[in-house]
């Protein structure tokens, strides 16, 4: 039996077992080791990076089939903007390259581009060629893809609370009036749910800054596999594990089913 076949049989498997009607939401991606990756293969860190990129496209495609509404990846962090000038570089050129080459991925597969973060901080080029690929595809309905860049969470409810410090002082609201609600509307991924699954990939067990207030009550799955090697079969497997767990977000488990 040949290799390809064999995968083809377990992807077979793992889609077998994957209730879409239990689909998370909202999944949210920290995508961890390009660089590891690279380093093992005696490659430059770019080109971990740029293998990288694979990953996304794969993981993309997959979650839209299988019919996930909201897929958060995790591109560049705040702290990202502290690593050599050279890879910062690198990275940004990808960024405009990769979204030229997935214009043609996102309209085929009705995905919608969002982004979110301290998008200023951005080359004028890379914001250029965001706004376009987002405005080019904002008509689209299957999946909305959203790309964290120069984000940090720590950051973004900084933000928040300024917002909402300078309409209470010009008594637009009122400090009674302030909820979690309030504090949604005011930050970056006002238009999205709160997080459902949270995958981080490369061994590492980190939040690392990331969308601290929106996952809550998300679920973890951590894998030791370096995000060029994450696999459609990866994501599978993540998606089964966290079907078979129960969310109880404070509730008892007869609460959940009597």
């Amino acid at each position: 039996m040949g290799k390809t076949h064999v995968f083809a049989q377990n992807k077979m498997e793992l889609l077998q077992n994957i209730n879409t009607d239990y689909l998370p939401s909202h999944l949210a991606i920290i995508m961890d080791g390009n660089g590891r990756w690279a380093k093992q293969k005696g490659l430059l860190r770019a080109l971990g990076h740029e293998s990288g990129t694979k990953s996304v496209r794969k993981t993309v495609e997959a979650c839209a089939k299988l019919g996930i509404k909201n897929l958060t990846l995790y591109a560049f962090s705040t702290e990202n903007w502290n690593r050599p000038k050279l890879e910062v570089d690198t990275l940004m050129k990808l960024l405009v390259s990769s979204l030229k080459k997935e214009i043609k991925t996102l309209q085929t597969n009705n995905i919608k581009l969002n982004a979110i973060g301290n998008l200023t901080n951005l080359p004028d080029g890379v914001q250029k060629e965001l706004q376009e690929v987002i405005d080019k595809t904002a008509e689209n309905t299957r999946m909305t893809l959203t790309l964290a860049l120069s984000y940090g969470a720590r950051e973004e409810l900084i933000q928040a609370v300024k917002k909402i410090s300078n309409k209470v002082k010009n008594n637009i609201i009122s400090e009674e009036a302030i909820d979690e609600s309030i504090i949604n509307q005011h930050l970056y991924t006002h238009n999205l749910p709160d997080v459902d699954l949270v995958i981080r990939t490369s061994g590492e067990h980190r939040i690392s800054n990331f969308l601290l207030w929106q996952i809550a009550y998300a679920e973890f799955y951590f894998t030791d596999v370096l995000w060029p090697d994450f696999s459609e079969d990866h994501l599978y497997e993540a998606i089964i594990s966290y079907q078979k767990r129960e969310r109880r977000f404070g509730k008892t488990s007869e609460q959940i089913i009597p």
